[in-house]
């Protein structure tokens, strides 16, 4: 085991209920902690919910995308210094500054405390100012769930105009930044094999340098519903960070469109519609606004008494570097419609869900049909997702593994 080490969690936002960032860093740091660690995570707004014992160090930045105020104009009294400037310019020009100016400001606050660290671990920020912390010797790590190059291939895609692609590429600027930072960090893990894989191609680290430690669920907590309490017939549920073509949600819509010509279905997403963005185009064109639900972020135990009533959960990606709701889903017994995106043949196997085409509207439509004709399939494949879950996929299994990293790069720099 060796002696406990002492870790700083770096997240540039961490949304507490939604987004994968929020409920990693929470997870991650509350079983290191148990596992006899110091871990002390930085953040910048949205900040975490974190677990008693578990001290949050707070990065403020300009909080330029809060909600309900997106894209604010700060008060000049709010600007303290140049990576403030920064941001705001960054966002005046069409860019998104976040990973960038977190890890400035992060390398800012944690050089002075470096002699009382062994080691950093970014959370896929993988911005510029984790290099001051390389050049200084602080051994320095990172997290990518997958790159985010993807994202900006799939959206660049769908783009409509010319104009939006522009913009689009100037967003996602900080990609070029973040592939020049992950080969020089002292280490990177992310979340499955095909990421891995992603990983290589993207951000140019070798794979067999990188460590694949999967996310998983606290299973007490996760769980399959009371006997006395039945699934909600025709009930769909989906879980989306982000109303973005990667996600399929549009996809999804349709599927459900399809399927009201012939029963009641009722879709919930565990999320919310972008303002004037596909998935507010579609409930209109495809008369679902009495068949949908968004219910923006939820706390834990709202959404897991939502996946206990699902009859089928529904992962409609374009592509996935994990998929912790598939997961969650597999958890709590609940049966599983995904496509064969990115990871997600990798994370639910052949048993825990039914496999469609990414993008085939047709395949989706006829397997959550399926699913929710027969109970039987539906009861099967949710036994299958829980055993599955139970044997890989818990968070106390990533902070072991995750424990074991640290120390083989500590090892390597000759820190231990």
């Amino acid at each position: 085991m060796g002696r406990p080490l002492r870790i700083a969690l770096l997240s540039y936002r961490s949304k507490p209920h939604g987004g994968g960032q929020g409920v990693y860093v929470r997870a991650l740091s509350r079983e290191l902690a148990a596992l006899g660690h110091a871990v002390t995570v930085f953040s910048g707004q949205p900040y975490p919910e974190l677990d008693d014992g578990v001290p949050l160090t707070r990065v403020p930045s300009l909080d330029l995308y809060r909600e309900p105020d997106p894209f604010r104009t700060p008060r000049p009294s709010e600007f303290r210094d140049r990576i403030d400037v920064l941001e705001w310019a960054t966002m005046c020009t069409a860019g998104f500054p976040e990973p960038l100016t977190f890890s400035l400001r992060a390398a800012r606050l944690l050089l002075p405390r470096a002699d009382g660290l062994d080691i950093v671990h970014d959370n896929q920020s993988l911005g510029s100012g984790l290099l001051r912390l390389v050049r200084a010797g602080v051994p320095t790590v990172a997290t990518v769930h997958h790159p985010v190059a993807i994202d900006r291939g799939l959206e660049l895609a769908a783009a409509p105009s010319l104009r939006r692609r522009v913009t689009l590429r100037r967003w996602y600027g900080f990609t070029a930044m973040q592939a020049r930072v992950a080969p020089r960090l002292d280490g990177i893990t992310t979340v499955s094999e095909n990421s891995r894989r992603d990983i290589e191609t993207h951000l140019g680290v070798p794979a067999t340098g990188v460590r694949v430690i999967p996310v998983g669920i606290d299973p007490d907590v996760f769980t399959p519903p009371p006997p006395d309490r039945p699934r909600a017939a025709d009930s769909v549920v989906v879980t989306t960070s982000a109303d973005v073509p990667l996600k399929g949600l549009v996809h999804l819509l349709e599927a459900v469109a399809k399927l009201r010509t012939e029963r009641p279905v009722q879709l919930t997403v565990v999320g919310t519609a972008r303002p004037g963005g596909p998935a507010e185009a579609a409930l209109d064109r495809l008369a679902l606004r009495d068949a949908v639900r968004f219910t923006g972020p939820l706390p834990e135990p709202d959404l897991v008494r939502l996946l206990q009533s699902a009859a089928v959960v529904a992962i409609p990606s374009l592509y996935e570097g994990f998929s912790l709701p598939a997961v969650e889903a597999m958890a709590c017994g609940t049966a599983l419609v995904t496509t064969d995106a990115g990871a997600l043949p990798e994370v639910v196997g052949s048993k825990a869900g039914l496999r469609v085409r990414a993008g085939d509207v047709g395949e989706l439509t006829a397997a959550l049909q399926l699913v929710l004709d027969s109970p039987s399939l539906a009861e099967q494949l949710g036994r299958a997702g829980r055993r599955r879950v139970l044997a890989s996929y818990t968070w106390r299994s990533t902070a072991e593994r995750t424990a074991e990293w640290y120390r083989e790069v500590l090892e390597r720099k000759g820190r231990l």
